[in-house]
């Protein structure tokens, strides 16, 4: 496992990855006008202005809501708070700054992915439609090129039991077990049943969902995800505001670590500025999940006709994935008062403590515990379309039965195993899906700036 865990830090997730995807999130941006900055306040009154407003899907589709809500289901998991944890406690302060900018330039690949997944989506054999990398590579690239369509899909497929529910079960049960640890001391014997029944409960949960279809599917999607956002952001919002005195200094703090070599908190804990820009980059990447390919699946099951105004909900997911939520836990954190160890490896024991400090230890555990539930429950509908849909692409529809069979039991296989091997295991597939996706991106570039130029008129291409 330390061979993949290097071969991951070094080659899978290395520089030259981050100078792929960093690249064309860069050079998309460069060739839209930035199109996610000039056009933020348009979007924000084109998604977030319509949320509340009745919408109505046609057969075999998702309202536009219900299909970035199935996305951001997928991509605002577990990691969106231990995650942004590990990055705040290995990369100092100075990595929120850097998440900051990898999210800045995911927007515009997000918004790229979702134009060209609605634009050549197709329907499948039961009339639901159907998109995503391997369509506009087979769609939008000559013959040649079509092998890279077959290449992610295998890697998304895989990936979807790891990343997409092995690991977000596991990190479910943990967030539980702590939460019970807090109430009960003397758990500890009982761990393994509980986390057999956590197991075969969202199993069971899962399967009925998965079972009832795509409409079933963005309904669940619908309600998890405002309720999950509205009782973490809600938790920590209180938190923030009970040590808003810090406020200036932690912003400070994070501006200064990140632009200085070896500066305040991050020199003290021998952190440099690589170690920052690196760590921070990473984690947003892996937050926000802009250029993986796995968010323009469920884009595609959009009902919207126009690419470009779902390719608005891909710009308002990473914002509101990286931008708002990641900037939460990680204020939480440094405003807290906790003795962060800098340079290790923090978990989601120090977003229970954080809470602690105001909710007390027992509500503290029990608000995170039901929020890494939530989190984790929709990452797992979300990730299971797209695996569907990736399966269904390899081999026909009738391997989609078969594959979410396989799926259920890898759901009670996270919640009571080991999941290290499974972490490494899923970042080597994340990994390697975004190589065929990005060279997607790259040769159909022109397609999503003339979609654009046709959307927004003329006036700044």
């Amino acid at each position: 496992m330390q061979w993949l865990k290097s071969f991951n830090d070094q080659i899978i997730w290395g520089i030259p990855m981050l100078i792929l995807l960093l690249g064309t999130g860069i050079f998309l941006s460069l060739r839209t006008g930035f199109v996610q900055i000039f056009e933020f306040k348009y979007a924000m009154r084109h998604t977030l202005g319509k949320i509340f407003r009745r919408q109505m899907a046609e057969p075999g589709a998702m309202t536009p809501f219900q299909a970035m809500t199935t996305a951001l289901a997928a991509t605002a998991g577990t990691g969106n708070i231990a995650g942004i944890t590990y990055a705040v406690t290995l990369g100092g302060a100075g990595a929120v700054f850097w998440l900051w900018i990898s999210a800045l330039i995911g927007m515009c690949t997000k918004y790229a992915e979702t134009v060209l997944a609605v634009k050549f989506r197709t329907r499948n054999p039961n009339g639901e439609f159907a998109g995503g990398p391997m369509y506009y590579i087979r769609c939008g690239l000559s013959k040649r090129w079509h092998w890279l369509s077959v290449l992610f899909c295998i890697f998304g497929a895989a990936a979807a039991f790891g990343i997409g529910n092995a690991v977000q079960v596991g990190n479910m049960t943990s967030a539980v077990n702590h939460a019970i640890s807090a109430f009960t001391p003397a758990f500890a014997d009982h761990r393994g049943i509980v986390n057999l029944v956590i197991g075969i409960c969202v199993a069971t949960f899962t399967g009925m969902t998965l079972l009832r279809g795509i409409k079933a599917l963005g309904r669940m999607t619908e309600m998890i995800v405002p309720l999950m956002s509205i009782i973490y952001l809600g938790g920590a919002l209180i938190v923030i505001f009970a040590n808003i005195g810090g406020i200036v200094s932690v912003f400070a703090d994070i501006f200064t670590a990140a632009l200085t070599p070896r500066a305040a908190i991050g020199g003290a804990a021998g952190i440099s500025m690589r170690q920052a820009v690196s760590v921070g980059l990473k984690r947003g990447v892996f937050s926000n999940e802009a250029g993986l390919g796995s968010a323009p699946i469920a884009h595609a099951a959009s009902s919207e006709k126009d690419p470009v105004k779902q390719g608005l909900y891909g710009i308002f997911e990473v914002f509101i994935d990286t931008i708002i939520m990641g900037t939460i836990t990680a204020l939480t954190l440094l405003l807290s008062g906790l003795p962060l160890q800098y340079g290790t490896e923090g978990g989601v024991e120090l977003n229970m403590l954080a809470f602690s400090t105001v909710f007390g230890e027992r509500a503290g555990a029990a608000i995170i515990s039901a929020c890494m539930v939530l989190f984790a429950l929709a990452t797992v509908l979300g990730w299971s379309f797209y695996g569907v849909r990736c399966c269904e692409y390899l081999f026909g529809p009738k391997s989609v039965k078969p594959y979410l069979m396989i799926y259920v039991f890898v759901t009670i296989l996270g919640a009571t195993m080991d999941i290290s091997l499974a972490w490494e295991i899923s970042d080597t597939l994340n990994g390697l899906m975004a190589i065929p996706n990005l060279i997607a991106l790259l040769a159909l570039s022109g397609i999503v700036v003339q979609a654009t130029r046709e959307h927004f008129g003329a006036r700044r291409l």
